[in-house]
């Protein structure tokens, strides 16, 4: 007999909470899973594993009415007890400024809220006095300016419906400071800046929709939901078919926490999605994740994306970090009659169609193709550096000039950051750093963006095309830089086959996913770097490139064809024409001809 759909996620909560069991301290207000521990100490580390496993534990008891395997309720009630009493070996640490305690009161809070009735209204006044206690550490605490302070807003509305201490000022001035970093069409900012990335879905729309459900505040209910149906018209296009999501940004290994707004779409009523398609694109996820190693042979999700890849993580990613991926599992509070368990499953947009999405608040082009489902993200907006150290490397997970579903960025110290940059490198070697990135065009099919670093200036259009994205640079630079274009990191568990010939430059995986770059115009030749251990999907990757040996000095023209595919074939070579007035007229690989103007202040396109 065939699973109900929303048994397959919950024997898959099930399995993730039995595995973490055996790392469980006396009492179980800690899990202290295996791995190295975080700036904030192992205490906080265990903390964590309480909080990011209880709010998987609360959508699974909430959403089965309490009627969940033995001893799950009881083993999350009993740690509350544990953590929040002083004199227990494994307390909780107090909530302080800046800590990281902070972001997992805001799981407990939530968790708390949802399991009420199973949970806190059955604890002893003493205990829930001890509960309200350590939360309302919260009231005044400092924050970072950015996605966390909303998880004041999360504690303190908990706190204020359980009779506890709470700032009506600070709930409504956490609501109002992520107006600040509001860009239009469902995209928020996660702080000042443009630091567009998955915080804007699993943070800067789950948490205030989920206050909204919490407080029963209908016009910010209403605001919030307006938001995230225009975010998930977009959003959506972010899967590839088999489930795999851009790998773009921080945090990337929460993995199926990408899926969280999606569900709370459907939680909400907010989604423009049918629910069929909303249940295909989230199952697929969680199993694209399972087949490559996500919960590994322990049951436990490791920092990594696939299997352990320890430079993906920051330095406040401890062992349990990964388990904010219990956010996936938000579906579980729908109802096992909801449409979004029982209508037949509906195909993602990316396996009917090709599709190119402008998106002008991040500055991103979206382009997927039907027959590899591949998703590539081409970025001429986001940066994060107006909160990176000013003298600090770019994050290569927002500084690059596109993504995939099937590729990730070179990153750690054995990157050496050509993937998908174009760099003027000088004599002496020193490489030009694509840092405040500054965003000039995005529309249907085209985008356009430029960097300034010292005397280099690179205005870089992309023009979408099938599974090409065609660039053109506007070069400034001094005399005899080099000028190099490097394509997708291509990783795999071998290293890839790679081939060289006449302005080509390609590695291919055996599964035929292809990485390639093709010079078109001003580059003199192309170029394969290879890494071990540099690369999140997989420990050999490679990387083409196109460059030219020395700029003329000046304002030069470049062109190269950049491509990602998963069948292996030869890109198409495209004749590039150059006109007066840096016009660069390109026919298109899939029809058409398009004249790009890289002569105006702002780059734009034309059908030719």
């Amino acid at each position: 007999m065939s699973m109900h759909p929303r048994e397959h996620w919950e024997a898959a909560a099930d399995h993730l909470l039995a595995a973490v069991l055996p790392y469980a301290t006396d009492g179980f207000a800690q899990y202290r899973l295996p791995g190295r521990a975080s700036r904030s100490g192992p205490v906080s580390d265990g903390l964590e594993g309480y909080a990011r496993t209880f709010l998987l534990a609360a959508f699974r008891i909430a959403g089965a009415g309490g009627d969940v395997p033995p001893g799950l309720l009881e083993r999350y009630a009993s740690g509350l007890n544990a953590g929040t009493d002083p004199a227990h070996p494994y307390a909780w640490p107090a909530l302080t400024d800046m800590s990281q305690q902070l972001v997992e009161a805001a799981s407990i809070a939530l968790a708390l809220h949802e399991t009420r009735p199973w949970l806190f209204d059955r604890l002893s006044p003493g205990q829930q006095e001890r509960v309200v206690e350590w939360l309302a550490g919260f009231v005044g605490r400092r924050t970072p300016e950015n996605n966390w302070v909303l998880f004041r807003v999360i504690v303190e509305q908990f706190l204020a419906g359980v009779g506890g201490p709470y700032e009506p000022g600070e709930i409504s001035g956490g609501l109002e400071r992520i107006e600040e970093w509001y860009a239009g069409d469902g995209w928020y900012s996660d702080g000042k800046g443009k630091n567009f990335d998955y915080y804007c879905g699993w943070a800067l729309h789950l948490y205030p929709s989920l206050w909204a459900r919490m407080s029963g505040d209908t016009a910010r209910q209403e605001l919030y939901a307006g938001r995230l149906h225009r975010f998930l018209e977009q959003y959506q296009h972010f899967f590839a078919a088999d489930g795999g999501p851009v790998h773009q940004g921080r945090s990337l290994t929460y993995r199926f926490a990408t899926v969280a707004p999606l569900w709370l779409g459907a939680l909400t009523g907010a989604s423009p999605l049918p629910p069929g398609r909303t249940r295909r694109i989230a199952g697929r996820v969680l199993r694209h994740f399972a087949e490559r190693g996500a919960p590994d042979e322990r049951g436990l999700l490791s920092l990594g994306w696939y299997g352990p890849f320890p430079s993906i993580a920051q330095s406040y990613s401890g062992p349990a970090s990964p388990y904010w991926a219990s956010k996936a599992f938000l579906g579980l509070l729908l109802p096992p009659e909801h449409p979004v368990w029982t209508a037949p499953e509906e195909p993602a947009p990316v396996e009917l169609a090709d599709r190119s999405l402008a998106m002008p608040a991040p500055g991103w082009l979206l382009r997927s193709t039907s027959a590899d489902g591949v998703v590539r993200l081409i970025n001429h907006g986001s940066d994060r550096d107006r909160v990176q150290p000013p003298d600090g490397a770019p994050d290569p997970y927002y500084t690059k000039l596109a993504y995939s579903s099937h590729t990730g960025p070179e990153v750690g110290e054995r990157a050496q950051g050509v993937d998908n940059h174009v760099a003027v490198v000088a004599p002496d070697g020193t490489v030009s750093l694509r840092r405040f990135i500054e965003p000039l065009a995005v529309s249907d099919g085209f985008a356009a963006s430029a960097y300034q670093d010292g005397p280099v200036r690179v205005v870089t259009a992309s023009v979408v095309d099938g599974a090409a994205e065609i660039r053109i640079h506007r070069v400034t630079a001094p005399a005899g830089h080099q000028v190099r274009d490097g394509g997708h990191a291509l990783a795999a568990p071998a290293a890839p086959a790679l081939r060289q010939q006449d302005g080509l430059a390609l590695a291919a995986r055996p599964d035929g996913l292809t990485s390639a770059v093709r010079s078109l115009h001003g580059f003199t030749g192309t170029g394969l770097v290879t890494a071990t251990g540099a690369n999140a999907f997989g420990l050999h990757s490679a990387t083409p490139y196109a460059f030219a040996a020395s700029h003329p000095g000046g304002t030069a023209l470049y062109v190269s064809l950049v491509w990602l595919a998963g069948a292996e074939q030869d890109p198409p070579a495209p004749a590039v024409r150059v006109e007066p007035g840096d016009v660069v007229v390109l026919p298109l690989p899939g029809g058409g001809t398009v004249a790009v103007d890289m002569g105006a202040d702002v780059p734009a396109a034309h059908p030719s």
